[in-house]
């Protein structure tokens, strides 16, 4: 969640997270300004760094100790430059926020990038909170807070390090085009990568859940009414027999309604696959 290092000819080179630089004590008052400007557009920064490491004889001690043994010395890490990106936004993305918002569902977006970046992709969805530079572990930690003030979180995500969020939500929903480890990790796999397809899974679980609820109080009423009455022997088998014939007709004429659901982004596709 901070970034990443290699070894080039002689260089240890790190590209990565102010936060991340901060940490290695590097100096970014050189670039600092046009970071911050960039940061401003909604860009996402990476910091380029250079440690430079040196061989440096020294003397051996000790009896048996070899003279001129090598040891590696590092000169200290400088900042390098800087490279600036942007997530370029699915067509659907803020209708699809307008849609969950339309369901009653509050949105937060989660991200490792910097601050700026992040506020300004929210404003351009219209996501109601933000919460930045957070690594992967913070993010199930978010949920967990969430969770602790009596919240039902959903977690929509994709990659390698919303694989944690993903297990802590109370519903973990992965995108088909993610990660294994996304997938594996969520209980609900997008078949569309259409960010509409959330609130469509959405308000088809609620239809759903609505439907067992119903069939179950058409259940329990034929019970209720002819049990007493078959007891007392006021119901008369044949009809009882009739009853019950009519108590199954109900309840799988009311299940088989949801057969005409059909999202409001695309009517003729399949929206998800549960696990």
């Amino acid at each position: 969640g901070r970034g990443i290092e290699a070894q080039v000819a002689g260089q240890a080179l790190k590209m990565g997270s102010q936060r991340w630089m901060t940490e290695l004590g590097v100096d970014l008052s050189a670039l600092h300004p046009r970071a911050t400007d960039l940061q401003a557009q909604g860009l996402t920064v990476a910091w380029l760094a250079s440690t430079t490491v040196r061989p440096e004889l020294v003397e051996g001690l000790g009896a048996g100790a070899s003279t001129g043994s090598a040891r590696t010395v590092s000169e200290g890490t400088v900042i390098l430059g800087l490279l600036a990106f942007g997530d370029q936004l699915k067509p659907g993305a803020k209708a699809a926020v307008a849609q969950l918002h339309a369901l009653g569902v509050k949105t937060m977006l989660l991200s490792g990038d910097h601050l700026s970046a992040v506020q300004g992709i929210a404003a351009q969805l219209g996501i109601d909170a933000v919460r930045a530079e957070v690594l992967p572990a913070d993010k199930a930690e978010a949920i967990r807070a969430l969770q602790a003030q009596g919240h039902i979180v959903a977690m929509v995500g994709d990659g390698l390090n919303d694989a944690p969020a993903l297990a802590a939500a109370d519903v973990g929903i992965a995108m088909a085009s993610g990660t294994d480890v996304a997938m594996h990790s969520a209980g609900i796999t997008l078949v569309r990568s259409d960010p509409s397809s959330v609130a469509d899974a959405i308000d088809l679980s609620r239809r759903t859940t609505r439907t067992l609820h119903q069939n179950l109080f058409w259940a329990f009423l034929y019970n209720v009414i002819g049990i007493p009455l078959a007891a007392m022997g006021l119901l008369n088998p044949v009809i009882a027999g009739a009853a019950m014939a009519a108590s199954s007709v109900s309840v799988i004429g009311n299940a088989l309604r949801l057969a005409r659901w059909r999202p409001a982004s695309e009517a003729l596709t399949p929206i998800l696959k549960a696990k």
